[in-house]
């Protein structure tokens, strides 16, 4: 048996990391962090999952691990997190309340935090009639701001909600998600205080097209004193078609693609719509920036994962890549 007094074993800290994680340590310092959204694979295959993390693993703070987005059953999020942290990837877990109830959502958030995944992101969750499984029953037990409030209770207070003590206490940055664009307009910044009273610590956005209209909601936000309070990522996902574009409009609720925006997307060629949908979501990370209490961006490009590095260049949010990145382990690995 070693002991410390002999310089072969340092002593043992019980001091809590300042950070919860990369993602955390960034924003928390003022830099402007950019994170993505991986969905995970639709079948027991990792080899495409992979690949997209390795495209962007040097160009992002976090990755974000859909939870059957939509309602449509795919791998579970948890284990496209310990992948994303197999490929060096900071992690963040979303977790929605329509597939579990309360005992399963507190279980969830506990195996993020035992298998070292940093970040929880927590969703009420679209209905299942949306899904390719509609005949499916929705728990729905909690909802997103509930769940907020569970997760920090657990982490603050060492407890469930039974009122059982936790052994230890998890760690992880807790977020949620918002939506600026959604009727009443004018109590969308009231309903995100909601969110940070219960115990959100950083928000990402629904889609973002119309920037001057969520400059406006942002005005509300720092009338309120919120962008103090929360960390806010708008988040983008670049249109890739005419068609991609006519599926927002009409069969995705909550989002406002503006006419401006629509315009250059149908008058770019079909070579050209594409790089069109690019520029447009360059330009408005450019005017993001610019907008006071904006700590980053959020970015959806599924199955264009591989032009993130390209995006984050051009739209100058990153000019080269992250240098002296920690190797991220799963906290399994590591234990006896």
């Amino acid at each position: 048996m070693t002991n410390s007094h002999n310089g072969s074993q340092p002593p043992v800290s019980t001091e809590a990391p300042k950070y919860y994680g990369r993602l955390h340590e960034r924003l928390a310092k003022g830099e402007f962090a950019c994170t993505i959204e991986l969905a995970p694979p639709r079948g027991a295959a990792l080899g495409a999952f992979r690949r997209a993390a390795r495209s962007i693993r040097d160009w992002v703070d976090a990755a974000n691990v859909t939870d059957n987005q939509s309602a449509y059953a795919r791998m579970a999020g948890w284990a496209g997190c310990v992948i994303l942290q197999q490929e060096g990837i900071e992690p963040v877990m979303q977790l929605q309340c329509r597939d579990r109830n309360r005992i399963a959502l507190q279980a969830e958030l506990l195996g993020a935090a035992g298998v070292g995944i940093p970040n929880v992101l927590l969703l009420t969750g679209d209905h299942q009639r949306f899904g390719d499984h509609p005949e499916a029953k929705g728990v729905f037990d909690m909802d997103s701001i509930q769940l907020v409030w569970t997760a920090k209770t657990m982490r603050r207070e060492q407890r469930l909600l039974s009122g059982a003590k936790l052994s230890v206490a998890p760690r992880w940055l807790i977020g949620a998600v918002e939506n600026p664009f959604a009727a009443p307009q004018a109590y969308r910044a009231e309903r995100l205080g909601k969110k940070i009273a219960a115990g959100a610590e950083f928000v990402q956005t629904q889609l973002v097209y119309d920037v001057p209209m969520f400059a406006k909601w942002m005005q509300q936000v720092r009338d309120l004193g919120f962008d103090k309070r929360c960390y806010i990522l708008p988040t983008l996902c670049p249109i890739r078609s005419v068609r991609g574009l006519e599926y927002m409009q009409k069969q995705l609720s909550g989002i406002w693609v503006p006419d401006d925006v629509a315009r250059r997307i149908r008058g770019a060629t079909a070579e050209d719509v594409e790089a069109e949908g690019l520029r447009i979501t360059v330009e408005a990370i450019q005017q993001l920036r610019e907008i006071p209490g904006v700590h980053g961006v959020h970015l959806s490009m599924p199955g264009q994962e591989e032009r993130f590095p390209e995006l984050m260049h051009d739209s100058g949010s990153r000019l080269e890549p992250l240098s002296g990145r920690a190797d991220l382990k799963p906290a399994l690995a590591a234990a006896p």
